[in-house]
């Protein structure tokens, strides 16, 4: 096997071009076989082997810099930067991360995870090589997904001002996770179809090249006038009108074809834009006419394609899905909001009942949240639905849009807490801290499915922001014998104690419940609260608990920094100092890619340690 002779950054050097079409089916063949019993990121990888293949063939690891856009598209760069045999720890704890990860490899230039920033950040690497006289090459890889974030456009434009060389590959193919959205949509799309701009580019490219001493020099000079005749056949030449030097499209497997654009993007005295078209999931048959699924996939089989890992019951965003859709029965005003990700947020069944009011921004998180505020000043009643880890990127709208103008605008907070194998970038630890610092934001977490359901329709009937957060995996079922009516900022006491109170929120109900019974197979009788509401905080319970308690412990699957428990802190310092407060929470850092379980027995979230702390606690 050809695959076998790579085993540490630039052994792709030493590979026969001739030997490059059957490396690129070997690695997809591993890249199958391999996800099959990982999960992980599938269509996407199969998608840019052909590319990455080309742009390793052009560069020289680590002291070039390869940029991925989000980074779930990495897995070759990582096999071909000699870390194949860790492939079977992908996505494990301690194992091999999904996304690019500098402490992993000096080829990885940057720590990706989240949309649109790889421009900025090649930017940046630019100026610091001109700064520091450096010589090296940067390349930044955007999918025509990523390009839908306005963050892009800032970087474009100020990469335009570049008198040194910064390739911007755009790797187009037509999807992010699910089917692109907008004018940049349309945009590329007419460039794809301009099939008579790019025949006719090739053949006079050619044909003029062959003049003797001067062809090539013409060629490039055709190429540098904005006036040419590609604004015959593409609309509105957006990439050069900005001053950037526009190359292609190429075909994205056509590795040959790559090669030399690419190396003749490297001459280029400026920012150039390489225009790839690629196919997504392409060599794995239930992946290409699937990708949506395939994106992010857990284990499967490969000759079916089918995943192994059944869910045992609905998933809270399954849960969420169905309840949404109720309340669009009833409240005709009802409208839902995705960053492109209908799949991923439970949007797509909404979208197809009520078309008419459902809205794919793509992947633009600060434009959702500043469109819903004005959908909000409009009458409509918008939920915004979007994982906690990427509504980060719009706390400035939040903050700014939404609650400084006191507006009803829902926000359905999904993968809240610990999501496992995606890592840091996508751990939704800070939901709790950045949304309960905002004036007027009323921020809830339901404890089991039923309870989701009457928080979105008490969300839909309140007033003013509220947040909904509720995490990744399967609702849980239990506790239904407890179904106390949704008031504002009102907890659940779901048994009466003494001495010992536990607060728990959200998905560390069902964690808690065998901490106190830990706790009462010990002798302790604890109180057991389903907190219910982060903010407005239950004052008035607090205030009885006080009476009859000497410690009261938060628990919450949020960094203690801001979060919960620090406020009841700061409440009970304030008005009841005798009583002692043992907040459980995330510690003051990120954390890394591993099975939720695991990961909660390494923070102390788990049943046991929540319940040591708490003896150890009393003991001293």
């Amino acid at each position: 096997m050809i695959l076998e002779k790579i085993k540490k950054p630039n052994d792709i050097h030493k590979i026969p071009l001739a030997e490059f079409p059957q490396l690129a089916d070997e690695i997809r063949s591993f890249l199958i076989e391999s996800v099959s019993r990982t999960g992980g990121h599938l269509a996407s990888n199969l998608g840019v082997v052909e590319l990455t293949l080309a742009l390793h063939n052009v560069l020289d690891f680590p002291d070039d810099k390869l940029i991925w856009d989000v980074g779930h598209q990495a897995y070759t760069h990582k096999i071909l930067t000699g870390r194949k045999d860790e492939f079977e720890t992908l996505r494990k704890e301690g194992g091999l991360s999904g996304f690019p990860k500098r402490g992993e490899s000096s080829c990885d230039s940057f720590d990706a995870g989240h949309s649109s920033d790889s421009i900025s950040a090649g930017l940046g690497y630019v100026r610091a090589r001109d700064i520091l006289g450096e010589k090296y090459h940067v390349v930044s890889v955007i999918g025509d997904g990523a390009l839908t974030g306005g963050m892009a456009y800032e970087a474009l434009n100020n990469a335009a001002e570049l008198e040194t060389n910064f390739i911007i590959i755009l790797n187009d193919n037509n999807m992010s996770i699910s089917p692109n959205v907008g004018g940049m949509s349309h945009y590329l799309s007419a460039i794809r179809t301009a099939e008579a701009y790019t025949g006719m580019k090739m053949s006079v490219n050619k044909a003029v090249k062959k003049i003797p001493h001067v062809g090539t020099a013409m060629v490039d000079a055709v190429r540098r006038t904005k006036s040419s005749i590609k604004q015959l056949f593409i609309p509105g030449m957006l990439f050069e009108n900005m001053g950037l030097t526009y190359l292609g499209p190429v075909d994205g497997h056509n590795m040959r074809q790559m090669m030399r654009l690419f190396n003749e993007a490297k001459r280029v005295k400026g920012p150039v834009v390489v225009h790839v078209l690629t196919e997504k999931g392409r060599g794995y048959e239930p992946a290409r006419r699937n990708p949506d699924m395939f994106h992010g996939i857990g284990p499967f089989d490969v000759k079916t394609g089918r995943p192994t890992e059944q869910k045992s019951c609905p998933g809270y965003t399954d849960v969420f899905s169905e309840a949404l859709c109720q309340e669009a029965e009833e409240e005709k005003k009802l409208a839902a909001i995705t960053a492109a990700m209908p799949g991923g947020t439970g949007l797509k069944k909404f979208s197809q009942r009520y078309p008419d009011r459902f809205f794919d921004v793509g992947i633009a998180e600060e434009h959702a949240v500043s469109f819903a505020a004005g959908l909000a000043l409009g009458g409509v009643v918008p939920v915004v639905a979007i994982y906690s880890s990427f509504l980060q990127r719009a706390v400035d709208q939040i903050l700014h849009d939404v609650c400084m103008q006191k507006l009803h605008v829902i926000f359905a907070v999904d993968r809240a807490g610990l999501v496992g194998a995606d890592g840091e970038t996508h751990q939704g630890n800070f939901d709790i801290s950045y949304l309960g610092m905002m004036p007027g934001m009323t921020v809830m977490a339901p404890k089991n499915d039923w309870e989701l359901r009457e928080m979105l329709h008490f969300a839909v009937k309140a007033e003013g922001p509220v947040a909904i957060r509720y995490p990744r995996g399967n609702a849980y079922q239990g506790m239904k014998e407890h179904q106390a009516p949704i008031c504002l900022g009102k907890s659940e006491v779901l048994r009466n104690g003494s001495q010992i109170a536990v607060l728990a929120i959200g998905s560390m109900v069902e964690v808690c419940q065998k901490v106190c019974e830990n706790l009462r197979n010990a002798g302790s009788d604890p109180t057991f609260v389903n907190v219910r509401f982060v903010k407005p905080m239950d004052t008035e319970l607090l205030d009885q608990l006080a009476k009859n308690h000497d410690l009261i412990v938060t628990v919450e699957e949020n960094v203690q920094n801001g979060g919960f428990g620090e406020h009841v802190c700061s409440y009970m310092e304030e008005h009841h100092p005798d009583c002692h407060v043992l907040p459980v929470a995330i510690p003051d850092r990120f954390v890394a890619h591993g099975g939720v379980d695991s990961l909660r027995k390494q923070l102390g979230l788990c049943p046991f340690a929540i319940t040591e702390r708490i003896k150890n606690y009393r003991k001293e």
